[in-house]
């Protein structure tokens, strides 16, 4: 069993890096984000709290993300799921439901998993911890190119979104101990993938 965490905020390019490393080395890829915003689909669809429907849903995530079987990959990208999912994500209880079901996935297997919390407190024995970051304008831009927005709003809700992952109380957004940090800004994705990739071959 072998598990690389990467971590970071949003724009970092955690996702396609993660997706790619994943292919590269034939691991199964972990979308933590996903998870969140599932919850806030389901807790939006069902007319509960986060924390309430936490522990009664069951996510598959992937290229494709499950939600009880249904396929919610393109729902779970909708601007307002992903505003309740950075709210759920800040709740104690759906952190703890989350990073319960994480570890169970992780548990067995291959596994490139990205979020903001799982060198930190869902994976800390990681064969490999990876921290990205990237110039603030940098990844509001990438983000703003994704969503087909001004970057100048991404950047102002970007900005709230930073400092709340930064101060939450639990499950701050940091680098874990012993974290590889890689900053993004002006390499390209073929070079941190084959980065990562190499840093793990070397640790094995």
């Amino acid at each position: 069993m072998t598990v690389v965490a990467i971590d970071g905020p949003a724009g970092v390019g955690k996702s396609s890096v993660a997706r790619a490393v994943a292919r590269e080395l034939g691991f199964t890829y972990l979308d933590s984000g996903s998870m969140y915003r599932s919850v806030a689909l389901a807790a939006a669809e069902r007319g509960l709290s986060p924390a309430e429907v936490a522990p009664l849903i069951r996510v598959q995530p992937g290229d494709r993300v499950l939600l009880d079987g249904r396929d919610v990959t393109t729902a779970i990208r909708d601007p307002a799921v992903s505003e309740g999912a950075s709210r759920a994500a800040a709740d104690p209880a759906v952190r703890a439901a989350m990073a319960a079901e994480q570890r169970r996935l992780l548990a067995h297997g291959d596994w490139v998993a990205e979020g903001r919390d799982i060198g930190t407190v869902v994976a800390p024995d990681a064969d490999l911890k990876v921290f990205l970051t990237a110039d603030p304008e940098e990844r509001a831009r990438r983000r703003a190119r994704e969503l087909g927005v001004d970057p100048t709003t991404v950047l102002a809700e970007q900005a709230i979104r930073d400092e709340r992952d930064r101060s939450r109380e639990h499950s701050p957004l940091r680098p874990a101990d012993g974290a590889v940090v890689i900053d993004t800004t002006d390499v390209t994705l073929p070079d941190v993938v084959r980065r990562v990739v190499e840093l793990l071959r070397d640790r094995r």
